[in-house]
């Protein structure tokens, strides 16, 4: 049995100041230190004397997060590039209305992390959903194969979507029509039987930060 928790880091700087998230290094907010606590606490209460390998995006608002949980667990968190957002190309440091103003492909919902097939790239230089899938892939498969039973995943909304997809063994063509979308500090919880059933038990619960 292998239970792997993802974590969507909780509310940054960015989701309030109007300005693209993506690569760009932006720190919690106060609330989102509060919330990733009160996420760190309840889950330590829920999975308690379980030992955690945590792996994080090397990204400060997830490294923050991930520090805050791991201190729950009595755990240092592992930082990799691998987790990273989506690279959003030359609309790193610009503002949302620049993005929407200036992408060059749809995106779903008006977020500016998804081109509407898995090779569009919605700005010049972006990564497109074909990229972090394949910087996933090995990373999924290693901590599958490897003998961790318990692990944290600390990322981000756009890489958490494709990080589903591939932990599933579904077809990276699925993403040319469906995502799944997460919200700051929601927590899913996944497991893999003993027989390799993989399944979702909770998808985006946003009640371990109340």
């Amino acid at each position: 049995m292998k239970t792997i928790i993802t974590i969507q880091h909780t509310e940054s700087e960015q989701h309030i100041n109007g300005m693209i998230g993506s690569v760009f290094d932006w720190d919690l907010t106060e609330n989102g230190i509060a919330q990733a606590q009160r996420v760190g606490k309840a889950l330590s209460n829920e999975f308690r004397e379980k030992k955690f390998a945590i792996y994080s995006s090397d990204l400060l608002r997830a490294r923050h997060t991930a520090d805050i949980i791991a201190h729950s667990f009595d755990s240092v968190p592992i930082y990799t590039d691998v987790l990273r957002e989506f690279d959003l190309g030359e609309a790193v440091g610009k503002s949302k209305a620049w993005a929407r103003g200036n992408r060059k492909s749809f995106v779903w919902q008006g977020t500016v992390d998804w081109a509407s097939d898995i090779d569009g790239r919605a700005f010049d230089g972006a990564e497109s959903k074909r990229d972090v899938w394949n910087r996933l892939m090995p990373f999924v498969n290693g901590i599958m194969k490897g003998d961790d039973e318990n692990i944290i995943i600390v990322s981000h909304d756009g890489t958490l979507s494709i990080f589903y997809a591939v932990w599933l063994g579904l077809d990276i063509e699925f993403l040319g029509g469906c995502n799944f979308n997460g919200k700051s500090g929601g927590v899913s919880i996944l497991c893999e039987d003993d027989e390799g059933h993989r399944i979702i038990k909770r998808m985006n619960d946003m009640s371990y930060q109340m």
